[in-house]
């Protein structure tokens, strides 16, 4: 598998960048798996492709904090990045990898993966409710997914050294929450794990092989698709994927 250790300037550019991946692949004749590392340099709230902003996210708060809110294209509640957040993508071939056609087995065969590359860094490390990672009852890695024709993009973060007061800030309680949560607030739920970045970098490249750079990353499909994430339009409104894919 390919590694493609990347971080652009801006939070649109980023989740661009994750999505012409997967484009990519899914236009190439045979194919192409690759993992991406990047971790962003500044804070962003980013939703799911079907959240409410307005359920999940304080709002006042982010403009107060001068904090962007942007929507993914994949599934999932919203999430917090920037600096102390390492985050990952996976792009994986569906047809080489037939399992990944079903939604749960997805989570089962990253996550697993993931659990025993981390094992050794993290002692006790497991997975919890539909897609996290956590340590005894705190959770210091979401996951999400998003299934195309022939490919699948699984990404999702890893809190190592992140200001995670600011989650709390941020963050409405989520209107759907795993039952190992029970009710708990954000800065009683979630967790930074002691370990260096590059010391999960090297675990991630592990989990699935990558060591082969990718020397030709899709620089202008990024640039495509960063216009929608810089649209409020996109971010701000419960608009079904379909419906921006169609107007796109």
């Amino acid at each position: 598998m390919k590694v493609l250790d990347l971080t652009l300037s801006t939070p649109a550019e980023n989740l661009a960048l994750d999505e012409a991946l997967l484009e990519t692949a899914e236009q190439a004749e045979s194919g192409a798996e690759v993992l991406r590392l990047w971790e962003a340099r500044q804070p962003a709230v980013v939703v799911g492709r079907s959240s409410q902003v307005a359920v999940e996210v304080d709002q006042e708060a982010c403009r107060w904090l001068n904090i962007p809110v942007l929507r993914r294209a994949s599934g999932g509640a919203a999430v917090v990045l920037g600096p102390g957040c390492l985050m990952y993508a996976l792009v994986l071939d569906c047809e080489q990898r037939p399992q990944l056609r079903l939604v749960t087995e997805a989570h089962r065969t990253v996550l697993d993966a993931l659990v025993q590359s981390l094992q050794p860094l993290i002692p006790g490390v497991r997975c919890l409710g539909t897609s996290d990672l956590a340590v005894g009852e705190r959770k210091f890695s979401g996951n999400s997914l998003r299934c195309k024709r022939t490919h699948l993009l699984y990404h999702g973060t890893l809190l190592y050294d992140f200001p995670l007061e600011l989650i709390a800030r941020c963050l409405r309680q989520p209107p759907r929450q795993p039952e190992y949560r029970q009710g708990r607030p954000h800065e009683a739920f979630v967790a930074n794990v002691a370990v260096a970045a590059a010391d999960l970098r090297r675990a991630l490249a592990s989990s699935f092989q990558a060591d082969e750079p990718l020397a030709d990353w899709p620089q202008a499909a990024t640039r495509r698709l960063a216009e929608r994430y810089c649209r409020d339009e996109w971010n701000l409104q419960a608009r079904t994927l379909r419906q921006w894919t169609d107007a796109s």
